[in-house]
């Protein structure tokens, strides 16, 4: 079992920044990939961006390319996605996930998810 705790989320005014991490305990020998992904009210949930375990290849959602990063630190086992210049429509929870299968883009491709943390940006 691999447990995931997502921090970092508030409020933040359109033009602004945060900077999301999630801690991952237990079960995390095994190389996972971690990936973030959000879901608005009323939409499915959405990938938004991922990384090897090495940190040697990340991927992005085309909606945040340029604005977000993901990065890692293995050693702390943490996880993090700094997201600037954020936009109302950027406004979800958003959610850590560890795949040991692939490094993916698709929800099913995720083993573990944490339980979110709110991000609200405000137009």
């Amino acid at each position: 079992q691999v447990q995931l705790v997502e921090s970092g989320g508030g409020l933040v005014q359109a033009g602004g920044s945060l900077r999301l991490s999630c801690a991952a305990s237990g079960r995390t020998s095994g190389d996972p990939a971690m990936g973030w992904f959000r879901q608005a009210p009323g939409k499915e949930r959405e990938f938004v961006a991922a990384i090897s375990w090495g940190g040697g290849t990340t991927v992005y959602a085309d909606s945040v390319k340029g604005r977000f990063t993901i990065s890692r630190d293995n050693a702390k086992n943490i996880v993090y996605l700094q997201m600037n210049r954020l936009e109302y429509e950027d406004t979800a929870v958003y959610y850590c996930a560890a795949s040991f299968r692939a490094l993916s883009g698709r929800r099913l491709s995720y083993d573990y998810w944490g339980q979110g943390t709110q991000v609200t940006v405000s137009s």
